[in-house]
Order: structure tokens, then C-alpha cells, then sequence
């Protein structure tokens, strides 16, 4: 017989069931055409569930946003995962860009619709305005800190003498959200090929 299903069990599975529900409606709909009851409709719990769990569709959409981003819902930081940390540790150079470039292409393939649903609704937004600057903050202190890494493993520094400041914006406007939606979706390239693409952009444009 198999075991009872205990109440923390049965809150994971309905808040799982609420964030998968609210990812899948913002995608389609848009942030204006998704709406809490229809959140708790497509998860089939109350209204006030969504409300009680969560607090605001603003708080929902931070949730699977970041979900999207870190690929689960561990509390865990994007420099101290498995992935980061062996980009930091990498001794080529090169190669570090390539596996920055690896490392984006995973995040953006899950990711980037609720970010472009994000992106589009701040505009007119406030709340959510806030959200994707603290966004555009978090990936630049991200590559501020791959750039300072892979100065410290060049022996004549970057290209052009730039600082990791400059670097990181680079970085971050190669492997942006942005870029990826315009090449992958708006003009049909691979994630495969954008990889490609990302990773020889950011040798020749950091590298001497």
C-alpha cells in the first residue's frame, strides 16, 4: 500500500500545479489576458488559493519567471549553481565564453516567453517595471562577475583594454533575451546555431 500523501506533499503539488497553470496562461495570454480566476481554473483550486499562496499576479509572474530562469525552485543563487561555478572555474578563457554562452542558451530555451511577457507588459507596467529592471540587475552582476573571472585568466587583459564593467554589458547584450527572441524566434535560427553565434561573438569581441 502506498504510502499517505502528507499536507506539505499536497501544498507542493497544488502550488506546483499553480505555477504551471499561471506559466502556460502568460505565455499565451499575455500579462493582461491572464487573470487569477483563470489561473485557478486551469489549476482547479479556489481563487482565493492563488491570493493566499501567492499574494498578487505580479508576485505569480516573479515565481515563474525565476522558476524559468534557474530551471527548479531551489532557493540557490545563479553564481553558486553547478553551472556558474564551473564557468568561474574554467582556465581558458575561450572556453569560458563558450560555456557562458552554453549556459545562456539552457536558460533562454526555458525561459525566454515569460521573459519577452515580462519585458513587453513593463513598458506600461510600473510594478512590473521594477521587476525587469531588477532582472536586467541580477544578469549584469552575473556577467560582471564571469568578466572579472575571465580577466584574471588573460595575461595581456581583454580586448581593447576594456574593464569587466564593459565587458559584462556585452555579455549581457549577446546573451540577452532580446537578442535570442530576435534571431531564434523572429528570424528562425537553431538555439544551436545562436550558441554558435553567441560564443564567437563574445571571443572576438573580449579576447585580444
Amino acid at each position: 500500500m502506498a504510502a499517505p500523501i502528507t499536507r506539505a506533499e499536497k501544498a507542493r503539488r497544488t502550488r506546483q500545479r499553480m505555477t504551471d497553470a499561471a506559466a502556460r496562461l502568460f505565455t499565451e495570454r499575455g500579462w493582461t489576458g491572464t487573470t487569477i480566476e483563470g489561473i485557478a481554473r486551469t489549476a482547479e483550486v479556489g481563487t482565493q488559493t492563488v491570493y493566499f499562496t501567492f499574494g498578487s499576479k505580479r508576485a505569480l509572474l516573479k515565481e515563474v519567471v525565476d522558476a524559468a530562469v534557474a530551471g527548479d525552485a531551489d532557493p540557490i543563487a545563479t553564481l553558486d549553481r553547478p553551472w556558474a561555478r564551473t564557468v568561474l572555474k574554467e582556465p581558458d578563457p575561450a572556453t569560458q565564453l563558450r560555456l557562458q554562452a552554453a549556459g545562456a542558451r539552457r536558460i533562454l530555451e526555458r525561459a525566454t516567453p515569460l521573459l519577452e511577457v515580462l519585458r513587453s507588459a513593463a513598458a506600461a507596467e510600473p510594478e512590473l517595471a521594477e521587476l525587469w529592471q531588477t532582472n536586467l540587475n541580477q544578469r549584469h552582476t552575473v556577467q560582471h562577475r564571469f568578466a572579472q573571472a575571465l580577466i584574471a585568466k588573460t595575461q595581456t587583459g581583454l580586448r581593447d583594454s576594456q574593464t569587466a564593467e564593459s565587458a559584462a554589458d556585452v555579455a549581457m547584450t549577446v546573451l540577452g533575451p532580446e537578442t535570442y527572441t530576435l534571431l531564434v524566434t523572429g528570424r528562425g535560427w537553431s538555439p544551436a546555431r545562436w550558441e554558435q553565434w553567441a560564443a564567437d561573438s563574445l571571443v572576438r569581441q573580449l579576447l585580444p
